[in-house]
């Protein structure tokens, strides 16, 4: 008995001595708020398919994601930017992420593609014009082709994920279309200031800002693609954009825009308005922030560092990063070279 307590007492002078040692450095969480953003909505309704918009399959499937991610993610603060068919104007979303201190912004959209336009001769017609003046004025008849125009739905189906990037004057007339809900909200001057999103030197000043979270973002970016192709969705690959300028640009921290596939192709569509296919989506992009969160953790250990302030990222140095930044930098210099 006296052994007994004798043993425990000097369990607890160590318990105690060991609770006064200087701690080691302790490794913090690096994601704690994530900035869930469902696009268009409410007079913006986005892309249209044969029978849905693009708007409510946006909300639907971040409704999902914000779900599955709250279960896998129970410790990180999840917010949306709206969980209605309402229009937040992209200034607030973008004010809404940086006041909430979001370590990552996540912005949901569905793609489209123009119709196939086609044609076909289907005969001749015999054009007469007159020539000359006076008395060399003579008839001249031709043959003039026939052709039958009509469109198809655009094929073109499968994922992209967006980070913000140099812009490419082949996204111009895209460009415009995503900007004009912004141009339009009544306050813009006062939100944006005097400013032209689609000039070249706003772009070139808002590429510089958003250079520190370029590779956490393109990171992230790869491993949603990543997780996409796993389950046999056509991967379209890494690509950069300045289109939905604010949502990619004026978010402090790293931010991606997914466009989870095509409204304008009826499978595409029907996956996407699917309750099965909503909840893929969100299921990839779950494992993908998953993965995103312990490559970061593992670059803590690595480096030896801690995660700071949202605004201050700590410099990630993984050889597979620097690759892979590698990679997507040379895919868009063959792709813009064409």
């Amino acid at each position: 008995m006296k052994r007994t307590t004798f043993f425990g007492i000097v369990l607890l002078c160590a318990t105690i001595l060991v609770s006064f040692l200087p701690a080691g450095k302790e490794q913090v969480s690096p994601v704690k708020t994530i900035i869930i953003d469902a696009g268009h909505g409410g007079s913006d309704a986005g892309a249209k398919g044969v029978y849905s918009y693009e708007k409510d399959i946006c909300l639907a499937i971040s409704l999902k994601l914000g779900e599955i991610m709250a279960k896998e993610f129970p410790n990180i603060r999840l917010l949306y930017t709206r969980t209605k068919d309402t229009y937040p104007t992209l200034h607030s979303r973008a004010n809404f992420a940086n006041q909430n201190k979001g370590d990552l912004f996540l912005c949901i959209h569905v793609n489209a593609a123009p119709p196939k336009r086609h044609s076909e001769l289907v005969g001749y017609k015999t054009v007469t014009s007159y020539v000359g003046k006076g008395k060399k004025r003579r008839k001249v008849t031709k043959r003039v082709p026939q052709y039958r125009y009509w469109t198809t739905p655009n094929p073109a189906k499968g994922t992209e994920t967006y980070i913000w990037g140099a812009h490419k004057n082949e996204d111009k007339e895209i460009a415009m279309r995503e900007n004009a809900p912004m141009l339009a909200e009544e306050n813009f001057k006062q939100n944006y200031g005097d400013i032209d999103p689609n000039s070249p030197e706003f772009i070139a000043l808002a590429l510089l800002k958003t250079k520190q979270y370029f590779k956490r973002s393109a990171t992230l970016a790869g491993f949603v693609q990543d997780e996409f192709a796993k389950v046999g969705r056509i991967d379209r690959d890494v690509r950069q954009r300045s289109i939905g300028i604010w949502v990619l640009q004026a978010t402090a921290m790293p931010s991606i825009l997914v466009e989870t596939g095509y409204i304008t192709n009826r499978s595409e569509e029907d996956y996407l308005n699917s309750a099965a296919g909503q909840k893929e989506i969100a299921e990839c992009i779950t494992r993908a922030v998953k993965n995103y969160i312990a490559w970061l953790e593992k670059n803590q250990v690595e480096n030896g560092e801690t995660t700071g302030s949202n605004n201050e990222p700590s410099p990630l140095r993984l050889q597979d990063t620097e690759a892979f930044l590698r990679a997507v930098e040379e895919k868009e210099k063959a792709r813009w070279a064409k």
